[in-house]
């Protein structure tokens, strides 16, 4: 059912035209882009599509890559994801080569050509169609890149093939599922992280803390010398798959200092010092040789993509703008606050601000359990509309559950002639703000403030209180007697919350 899928808070995305600017300048894929017009015209090549060595050399002078040590694993790297995604097509020879050919081949170490390399249709779509062509193949590349960094070092495989010639999994101590799961995790918390807080969004997140979000368990409130041990090697992981990541565009990496990692027993982790362990503030440096990771703006669309494939809800700021005021007073309090805000310009952008604010007021009425926080959204949302709206305000003035908060947006803007609220509409809208405080924000300490604040400037506020009619009054009474820190206070407010209680 749509209600038990998993849900996101919503991420910003850029436009498909900028992402795909992004794609199409991120080092694989342009790399790839500059190889498949190179092969055009024609390349022979070993089965498979393997370039042979003086094509290898000619292709890292290509790239100018020749100054670069890794320059042929970045040519391989590019030539495979050019191949993978239809940039360059393969067509296999039907012809035979005699067993001569291939002894001369065998003792040079090269393949003998069997195939040629010629430009994909995919190639032309680089610059011929629409944006979303481009992140089409850019998202195919980064998903063979994504199943490459997950698997195991090859080396690992070739050392470790038992007698039989057949691949021991369980001997390389590699569960492809496992590993699937947690790099997807791992984006999957990079993702949460760039939704809920948009300084994330800009900076980088500390390698150890991010394996740690994985590893160590939400109850362990000290990590052990296992948990610490495992989060090492995760790291050191890590490290290698986003080194393999990074070239994709999905995101910015600051690789560990090769100074700390080490081989101890054939395994390889980082040195005994303890890089989950809380770093001294001005120890910045420090920290960042452990690591520092940044999903980028291309990254967010890619692991957006995933998750909708896996029926995660993941919504992106403006898919609110074109549903009714209903849809977005009940779904803006659950996101983060800079986008709620920016939901709530767009959803405005669509109306006129006299239309607008009576679409709010007409769905933050109610007397259910949700109401109070309608309203509170409402009232929020209302503080972004200008003064053309003042008409739909004057007009709920009388209206019980509006007139009070209709009155707070008109004193805002500096309206004229506004009536005096009752002292029953005061009480009735100091519940219902109490009420919608204490459905968001659990006991914080800005709540125990307003509550103090309350009953200090108000004397006798519980005398007048417990008569109010609103179904919330006995609650809200209850958390007043729960969150204010005067015994004598606290004993007044669950009286009137029994009051409250014996009147309902």
């Amino acid at each position: 059912m749509p209600g038990d899928r998993p849900t996101m808070p919503p991420v910003r995305l850029r436009t498909d035209a900028e992402l795909a600017r992004d794609a199409l300048a991120a080092p694989l894929l342009a790399r790839a882009v500059r190889l498949a017009r190179w092969a055009e015209p024609g390349k022979p090549v070993a089965a498979g599509g393997v370039l042979s060595a003086d094509d290898l050399r000619a292709a890292v002078e290509l790239l100018d890559l020749a100054a670069d040590e890794d320059g042929p694993d970045h040519v391989a790297q590019a030539w495979q994801l050019a191949v993978d995604t239809g940039l360059v097509a393969i067509q296999e020879s039907t012809e035979n080569h005699d067993q001569a050919a291939d002894d001369d081949t065998a003792a040079d170490g090269e393949s003998e050509p069997t195939a040629t390399a010629t430009s994909g249709e995919e190639l032309e779509l680089i610059t011929g169609g629409s944006p979303q062509d481009v992140l089409d193949i850019w998202l195919d590349g980064f998903e063979t890149v994504l199943a490459d960094a997950a698997a195991p070092d090859l080396a690992d495989i070739v050392d470790q093939i038992s007698e039989g010639g057949e691949i021991d999994l369980d001997s390389i101590d590699w569960n492809p599922e496992e590993e699937g799961e947690f790099l997807d995790g791992i984006l999957g918390n990079l993702y949460l992280l760039t939704a809920m807080d948009e300084e994330a969004a800009v900076g980088s997140v500390p390698l150890p803390a991010l394996v740690a979000s994985m590893v160590v368990p939400d109850d362990m409130d000290e990590p052990t010398d296992d948990i610490l041990e495992e989060v090492s090697e995760a790291m050191v992981r890590l490290d290698d798959q986003f080194r393999l990541l990074a070239p994709t565009g999905l995101i910015d990496y600051q690789p560990v200092d090769e100074a700390l990692i080490e081989e101890v027993d054939g395994e390889v982790r980082l040195h005994e010092s303890d890089p989950e362990r809380e770093q001294p503030q001005d120890d910045e440096e420090d920290v960042s040789r452990y690591g520092m990771v940044r999903l980028t703006p291309l990254g967010v669309y890619a692991v957006r993509s995933r998750m909708l494939d896996a029926g995660v809800d993941a919504p992106v700021v403006g898919d609110l703008a074109d549903q009714g005021a209903d849809v977005l007073l009940n779904t803006l309090p659950g996101h983060p606050e800079p986008a709620a805000h920016a939901e709530a310009e767009l959803w405005l952008g669509r109306r006129t601000p006299e239309e607008a604010a009576r679409e709010l007021l007409a769905a933050a009425r109610g007397d259910d359990e949700d109401a109070p926080l309608r309203r509170l959204t409402c009232q929020q949302t209302l503080s972004l509309v200008g003064a053309a709206a003042e008409p739909a305000l004057r007009e709920v003035l009388d209206d019980r559950h509006l007139g009070g908060l209709a009155r707070v947006w008109l004193a805002e803007h500096g309206a004229k002639d506004i009536p005096e609220p009752s002292e029953t509409m005061v009480f009735w809208l100091t519940v219902d703000t109490l009420a919608a405080q204490l459905a968001t924000e659990d006991d914080s300490e800005e709540l125990r403030d307003l509550v103090r604040g309350l009953v200090d400037q108000s004397g006798g506020f519980f005398e007048s209180a417990w008569k109010v009619d609103h179904p919330a009054t006995a609650d809200v009474l209850e958390a007043m007697g729960r969150l204010h820190p005067d015994k004598k206070a606290a004993k007044e407010a669950r009286k009137a919350a029994f009051k409250a209680r014996s009147r309902a």
